[in-house]
């Protein structure tokens, strides 16, 4: 792996590129025809398509801004124990204190059930899964059972609808 700025970066071979290179641990005589393609591992699936020009610059606003409610209202799955419990009670002193956490918290969720109510029955899903759960387009449609490149129009119209709902021009 390579860094490159602040991305992290990794070579992976694809095959039949018509270039000519000996597979490690290949027994046959014939050398394997691959290529490589550097891949940001830290790229989300919604800066993927931005980067292609899939979708526009309010379309991935919008995202970010659903993905950043998901994210402050902590609807991820916990997989330990939460150790942010209370403090015990003692005089206050100084400036007043931040909000609490848990108003901020269900704000953002009460702002992210709102925003995919927005984009309407059924669309929810694929917002979800591409956008919050960062999982690919092609494991998306397979997921929800739908034909290949149908989740990048369903998607563009849902975040459309999710611009909408954050006044995003």
């Amino acid at each position: 792996m390579a860094r490159a700025g602040n991305r992290l970066l990794a070579e992976r071979p694809l095959p039949r590129d018509g270039k000519e290179r000996q597979t490690e641990g290949l027994k046959v005589g014939k050398p394997r025809l691959s290529r490589s393609v550097t891949v940001n591992l830290v790229e989300s699936p919604l800066g993927w398509l931005k980067a292609r020009g899939l979708v526009s610059d309010r379309q991935f606003d919008a995202g970010e801004r659903l993905r950043h409610d998901w994210e402050r209202a902590q609807l991820a799955p916990s997989v330990t124990m939460r150790w942010d419990a209370p403090p015990t009670a003692r005089v206050a002193r100084g400036a007043p204190d931040l909000p609490d956490a848990t108003c901020v918290q269900l704000a953002a969720k009460l702002r992210f059930e709102a925003a995919v109510a927005e984009a309407g029955p059924g669309l929810g899903d694929i917002l979800w899964r591409i956008v919050c759960a960062g999982e690919g387009m092609r494991d998306a449609e397979q997921a929800l059972g739908w034909p290949a490149r149908a989740g990048r129009l369903v998607l563009g119209m849902a975040l459309d609808r999710v611009a909408d709902f954050y006044r995003i021009s």
